[in-house]
């Protein structure tokens, strides 16, 4: 008969003799045999029960008393009752509610025939252990004991290296998931011949001589193996080496780094034709058929991944522009802007030879010219609008300096929009630590990120984003780390003040060369006279309006404030999933107070509209019915997955 044990939760104490964090795995079958009870009240044998175990002389008296009277000692139970006192749930000798059937049957048994549970009985009876979450640290050579163990469960342990020459040589599962094992080169020394699958999941295996320790030289009859999100990189030589895995049939690598690359499913299944299941999904034969041949050029194909950020449209943002005052003629003319900033994994093997500074940040691109027109047109002019779009690179302001200051200065860089990358003037160390008091650390990306932002937009009911931006990463290590953390989605505000310069005035040398001209002029006039020339007739010439000079304008640096900011789960990504797609909602930031003042500057400009288009009617505002949208941006990111071996070929060949 085939039996097994769950080991106890984690808030159960450790014998005495036992430290936490130095267990052994045969301690912590003892641990769990001696919880069970099996030797004490109401099984094991005892004087509840002693008339049962009387020698045979005075068996034979027994035997004279009536069957059918069912007689017992003073003082004695049956068998009956002491097994509905381990069945009953409102027992006190009932077990736990996370035991299992065998811990069950091995209570009965004990009041049965309470003679057979020896440590004999235990090492032949055993073919299943299961010793999860105990903190074992060590598989002793106490486990060969156990003669016709065949499963051996040690997940979620604090397991760093397996002694092979400590496991039984009948074991078919061994499952180490959860554990902190760096390498299977442990497990190759002496392994089990018959093991037929093999689960290493969630643990630390790390670097490109992992692929070594997955062939059949070692694990001749594995027929599954589970190394799912380990920190494994080359899928060529770990393809390579399962191929020689001949009855291999289930096979799990997603959660790896290698499993993100986008030809990752079609060159695994081309590579081993004996394939059923890959990470838990049947292999079809259509996949079969759309990326054959794709393993014969696999060591062509670049180990990178590309992901695709999408952000869609902007919704529920307050118009601040309503609650300030009218600017005079003096300024300040204000103008805002709204964008979205995320960070992203820093690709450093791809951009290795690009000087890009400590960290890329962004913070400030030069404000557009649908960002202005937004400001009254009326009160600003084109000229003003000119002349803020021309100087608007100027001045660094607000944006973020980079984090490398080791030679004295930094490096700023703002990244705006799907590739635009716009350099400013480089600033001085201690500028740079004065304005970096003036930023909000929400602008900031996390160590090892690069923060990017979509195009700054006007403010709108819907402002669409229409951003995307295509990843290409080579650094496949810290992109796992960076899925696992997420992303994080601000909404900035940016304000940007601009005021008029007056400059001095300057006498022109043109009026005195006018003055001779004019002279010059009435002479000739006069000697037309005098010859009785007739006086031509006079042109009468519309007079030109003066021109007056450019308006040159001065900005203050831009004041930034966060609307919202949340977190992105990405993890679904490194689980196999192509798509995360999510409407980020920072609750409401409009009120109703806002919300009317900007329906009446739409009711001005309504009324400002030509006689011929028919005005839009603008409904009022009541509070009963007022429901404002929430501050919501959309947000979708994809990683790319090739579906045919020709297009793997033709986006990935080297």
């Amino acid at each position: 008969m085939e039996a097994s044990y769950q080991s106890e939760s984690e808030s159960e104490a450790w014998p005495g003799t036992q430290r936490p964090g130095t267990g052994t795995v045969s301690a912590a079958v003892r641990e769990h045999l001696r919880k069970l009870c099996l030797r004490e009240f109401p099984c094991g044998a005892g004087s509840w029960n002693k008339s049962r175990f009387l020698p045979q002389t005075w068996r034979t008296w027994r035997e004279l008393v009536t069957k059918e009277e069912d007689v017992v000692s003073p003082g004695e139970e049956t068998v009956e009752a002491l097994l509905g006192l381990v069945r009953s749930p409102h027992s006190p000798w009932a077990l736990l509610n996370d035991s299992n059937a065998e811990d069950s049957f091995l209570r009965e048994l004990a009041i049965r025939n309470p003679l057979m549970i020896t440590d004999t009985f235990f090492y032949s009876y055993f073919r299943s252990l299961r010793v999860v979450d105990k903190e074992v640290t060590l598989v002793d050579k106490d486990l060969l004991k156990f003669l016709k163990l065949e499963e051996l469960v040690l997940s979620a342990n604090r397991i760093k290296e397996v002694d092979a020459t400590n496991l039984p040589p009948t074991l078919k599962v061994l499952e180490l998931y959860g554990n902190e094992i760096s390498s299977m080169e442990c497990l190759c020394a002496c392994p089990p011949a018959g093991l037929q699958h093999l689960g290493l999941g969630h643990n630390k295996l790390l670097g490109p001589l992992e692929s070594l320790y997955v062939t059949a030289d070692h694990w001749p009859n594995l027929v599954s193996l589970d190394l799912g999100f380990n920190d494994l990189t080359d899928l060529q030589s770990m393809v390579a080496s399962l191929r020689t895995l001949r009855h291999l049939r289930l096979l799990v690598l997603q959660g790896n780094p290698l499993a993100l690359v986008p030809y990752y499913r079609g060159l695994t299944i081309d590579s081993l034709a004996q394939l059923c299941v890959l990470d838990d999904i049947t292999v079809s034969p259509n996949e079969k058929h759309l990326f054959r041949g794709l393993s014969l050029s696999g060591d062509l194909l670049a180990q990178e991944a590309q992901f695709v950020v999408t952000i869609g449209n902007l919704r529920g943002v307050l118009d601040t522009s309503v609650l300030d005052p009218e600017p005079g003629p003096e300024g300040p003319f204000v103008a805002y802007s709204y964008y979205v900033t995320y960070d992203f994994v820093r690709d450093e093997e791809g951009e290795a030879d690009e000087d890009t500074g400590e960290l890329a940040e962004i913070v400030k691109p030069s404000p557009s010219l649908d960002l202005l027109v937004e400001e009254s047109p009326e009160e600003v002019g084109e000229d003003v609008i000119k002349d803020l779009v021309g100087g608007a690179t100027e001045e660094v302001g607000g944006s973020l300096g980079s984090e490398a200051e080791e030679s004295g200065e930094s490096e700023l860089s703002v990244i705006s929009g799907p590739s635009t990358i716009l350099q400013t003037p480089r600033a001085s160390a201690e500028e740079l630590a004065k304005l970096r008091l003036r930023i909000d650390p929400r602008l900031c990306p996390s160590p090892g990120t690069v923060l990017f932002s979509t195009t700054h937009k006007p403010w709108a009911e819907v402002i669409p984003c229409s951003y995307e931006m295509q990843h290409s990463l080579r650094g496949l290590v810290p992109l796992k780390a960076f899925l696992l953390a997420g992303t994080t989605v601000t909404i900035v505000e940016e304000k940007i003040l601009s005021w008029p310069v007056v400059l001095p005035a300057v006498d022109s040398p043109l009026s005195a060369k006018r003055g001779k001209g004019e002279k010059n002029k009435k002479g000739k006039e006069k000697d037309r006279k005098g010859q009785g020339e007739k006086e031509p007739a006079k042109e009468w010439k519309v007079p030109k309006k003066k021109k007056e000079p450019p308006k040159e304008f001065r900005q203050d640096p831009p004041i930034l404030q966060v609307l919202g900011r949340g977190l992105v789960i990405l993890e679904p990504l490194l689980a196999g999933e192509p798509l995360v797609s999510t409407v980020c909602n920072f609750g409401m930031v409009r009120t109703l107070t806002s919300d009317r003042l900007t329906l009446a500057r739409d009711s001005k400009k309504i009324k400002k509209v030509a006689k011929k288009e028919k005005p839009k009617a603008v409904n009022p505002i009541y509070e009963s019915d007022y429901h404002p949208e929430p501050l919501t941006v959309e947000v979708q990111i994809q990683l790319n997955q090739c579906r045919s071996a020709a297009e793997a070929l033709r986006m990935f060949a080297v």
